[in-house]
């Protein structure tokens, strides 16, 4: 669970090979020592949640990289609300990296699901990060 005086939210269940991270840019950071991966989540209220699509906002997170390669993009239900679930590889600072990253917005939040690997990353990896994404739902930040 996460909560600060903005947001509020309940994850999935957390692999025991991953490990917290502090990381100025996520609400909350693991790594995966294992499957070689980062994952992060991120949510913002009150900036760009209500009248931006999903396409823009996830558009918005890869401004900086290079080399950008959709593989697979669609709309999924995610804590009872529309998601865009998108995989690509991209680069940042010349090095190329594989992406699966949900965008959600709910309640005038958005929230931001980051998993990062290797181009050829775990499988397994990618699958412990949809149960952690699956189990997302907000609380109230009070």
């Amino acid at each position: 669970m996460y909560r600060n005086e903005e947001i509020a939210f309940r994850l999935g269940p957390v692999p025991s090979s991953w490990r917290r991270l502090d990381a100025d840019e996520a609400a909350v950071a693991f790594r995966d020592d294992d499957g070689g991966a980062t994952i992060a989540v991120n949510g913002r209220c009150g900036k760009d949640g209500d009248d931006v699509p999903l396409e823009a906002l996830t558009h918005h997170l890869f401004l900086h990289f290079t080399d950008r390669q959709v593989l697979s993009q669609r709309t999924v239900t995610l804590a009872q609300r529309k998601a865009l679930r998108t995989e690509m590889v991209a680069e940042l600072d010349g090095v190329p990296k594989r992406y699966t990253v949900y965008v959600l917005k709910k309640d005038g939040c958005v929230y931001d699901f980051f998993h990062i690997s290797a181009v050829n990353g775990s499988e397994a990896s990618q699958r412990d990060f949809e149960r952690f994404v699956s189990g997302f739902s907000t609380i109230d930040p009070a």
